[in-house]
């Protein structure tokens, strides 16, 4: 398997429907036997990956299941959420365990966050070029 993986910034429309490049990272999700193909908005100001409500459910998870429930803030303050661990399979790097709060909001994207995202894998940004590289962390040579 490789350490590192570049990707470009994907164009995603805004509110006003403006075409916007952001740093989206196609992975697969998986729970049980269920897998999901998704692209997750890389937010280094986010602390927790959330997973919104449609997605958990097309991996076939329960809500009433989830038994932890976790505060979100900001603009899904309002909705409730649960704490989900999911693997998380990104490219050829090898699959790692990442926990999501499962939130009830619907049309939100895919966030990961610093909780546990940015904590297995390290990410350089390279914004004039609308670009990324990903590999997991403890993989870079030490300087």
């Amino acid at each position: 398997m490789t350490n590192l993986e570049r990707y470009p910034y994907l164009e995603s429309r805004n509110a006003q429907g403006e075409a916007m490049p952001r740093p989206l990272l196609p992975l697969t999700l998986q729970y049980d036997r269920q897998s999901v193909a998704v692209d997750g908005l890389l937010d280094t100001g986010a602390t927790v990956n959330v997973l919104p409500y449609e997605i958990g459910l097309a991996l076939g998870c329960t809500w009433s299941e989830r038994l932890r429930a976790v505060a979100l803030t900001g603009n899904l303050a309002r909705y409730a959420a649960r704490v989900i661990p999911l693997i998380g399979i990104v490219g050829q790097l090898t699959p790692v365990p990442l926990i999501f709060a499962w939130t009830q909001a619907e049309n939100v994207p895919l966030i990961l966050g610093q909780v546990n995202f940015f904590a297995e894998f390290d990410v350089c940004f390279f914004g004039s070029s609308l670009a990324f590289e990903i590999q997991p962390k403890g993989s870079r040579p030490s300087d």
